[in-house]
C-alpha cells in the first residue's frame, strides 16, 4: 500500500511539473526553435528532410514539451477564469514574489494538496492506529485540502505584509516629495527622488509608476494603477488627492503635506491601535502555556505531601 501511494504521488507530481512547463512556455517559443533550425539546414545547403528536421531536436523538444503544452491547454480548459483573475490580483497585491505567475500558484496548490495529503495516508498505512476507512479517508481528504488553500494562506500573509510595509514608509515618503516639489521639481523627478532614496516596496511602485508614465501611459492613469496594485485605502485617497489638485491647480506641496501630516496620524493610531490589542494576545499564551506551568510548579510539592498523609491513605 506504502508503494502504491508514492508512485501515485511520483506520478501526480510529474503530471503537474508538465503542465506548469506547457503553461510557461508557449506555442510560438517551439515554432520559433523550429524555423531557426530549418534555416540552418538551408544556410548549410543541405536537403530538409522532415523526419531527419525533427530527429535533430532534443527529447526534450520532441516529446517533453509537446506533451507539456497539452496538459497545460487541458488545464487552462478546466480552470474558471474567475480564479486565474482573482489570483492574478492576489499576485499584483503581493509584488509579484519571486516572479510567479497565476499556473505556478494552482500548480502549487495541487502539489501541496498532494503531499498533505499523501503524508497522512502514509502515515496511517506504516503505523499502527486501527482506524476505519472512512475516517482515515476523510481525514486525508481533510489535509488534502489544508494543504491545497496553504499557498492562498501564504500569499495573503506576503499580502499583509507587503501594505504594512508600504503604510508604515508612506509618511517619511510623502515628506520627501513634499521637501523636492518645494525644491522646484516636478511630480514625477520628486517621485524618481523617492524611488532612489530608498529600496522599498513603496519605491519599486513608485519606480514602476513612473517607468509607465515614460511610457506613454498618462500620470493620472499610472497613478490610479499604482493605487490599486497596491491595495490600501491610504494610498487611494493620496492618489486621489494628487489627481484632484492636479485638475484644479492647487498647490502641489500644500497637498503633499497634508497627507504627509495624515499618514503620520494615521500611522500612529494604528501603532496605538496594535499596543492596544496586545494585551488580550497575550492572554491565549498566558491562559494556555505559563498558567498550566505555574500550576504544576506550585501545587505539585503540596499534591505529594497529601498522598503521603492520612488523607491520601483513606483515598488508596
Amino acid at each position: 500500500m506504502t508503494i502504491i501511494i508514492i508512485l501515485v504521488l511520483v506520478v501526480i507530481g510529474i503530471a503537474v511539473a508538465l503542465t506548469v512547463i506547457g503553461l510557461r512556455r508557449p506555442q510560438e517559443s517551439d515554432d520559433r526553435d523550429l524555423l531557426n533550425r530549418l534555416n540552418e539546414f538551408a544556410a548549410r545547403g543541405e536537403e530538409v528532410d522532415l523526419r531527419k528536421l525533427e530527429m535533430s531536436q532534443s527529447f526534450t523538444e520532441r516529446v517533453i514539451y509537446p506533451t507539456a503544452r497539452k496538459l497545460g491547454e487541458l488545464a487552462i480548459r478546466f480552470t474558471p477564469q474567475n480564479a486565474l483573475q482573482e489570483i492574478s490580483k492576489k499576485l499584483e497585491l503581493a509584488g509579484s514574489p519571486a516572479k510567479l505567475d497565476p499556473t505556478m500558484i494552482l500548480a502549487m496548490q495541487f502539489i501541496a494538496g498532494f503531499i498533505f495529503g499523501g503524508l497522512v495516508a502514509l502515515v496511517f498505512s506504516v503505523g499502527t492506529l486501527t482506524w476505519p476507512a472512512s475516517r482515515v479517508l476523510l481525514v486525508t481528504i481533510a489535509f488534502a485540502g489544508l494543504g491545497f488553500y496553504f499557498p492562498q494562506l501564504w500569499l495573503s500573509s506576503k499580502i499583509t505584509r507587503r501594505q504594512k510595509e508600504i503604510r508604515k514608509a508612506m509618511p517619511d515618503a510623502l515628506d520627501l516629495l513634499t521637501i523636492c516639489v518645494e525644491a522646484g521639481l516636478g511630480f514625477d523627478a520628486a517621485m524618481s527622488k523617492v524611488s532612489e532614496k530608498w529600496q522599498t516596496e513603496l519605491s519599486l511602485a513608485f519606480a514602476r509608476a513612473i517607468r509607465e508614465m515614460q511610457l506613454g501611459k498618462m500620470r493620472r492613469e499610472a497613478l490610479r494603477d499604482m493605487a490599486d496594485r497596491i491595495g490600501l485605502s491610504e494610498m487611494t485617497s493620496f492618489v486621489a488627492a494628487v489627481i484632484q489638485s492636479e485638475m484644479l491647480g492647487v498647490s502641489m506641496s500644500k497637498v503633499l503635506r497634508i497627507q504627509s501630516d495624515q499618514m503620520r496620524i494615521k500611522r500612529r493610531q494604528l501603532a496605538e491601535e496594535e499596543a492596544h490589542k496586545a494585551p488580550i494576545k497575550m492572554l491565549i499564551p498566558m491562559g494556555l502555556l505559563i498558567f498550566p506551568s505555574l500550576m504544576i510548579v506550585l501545587l505539585t510539592p503540596a499534591a505529594l505531601k497529601l498522598m503521603h498523609s492520612a488523607l491520601g491513605g483513606m483515598f488508596n
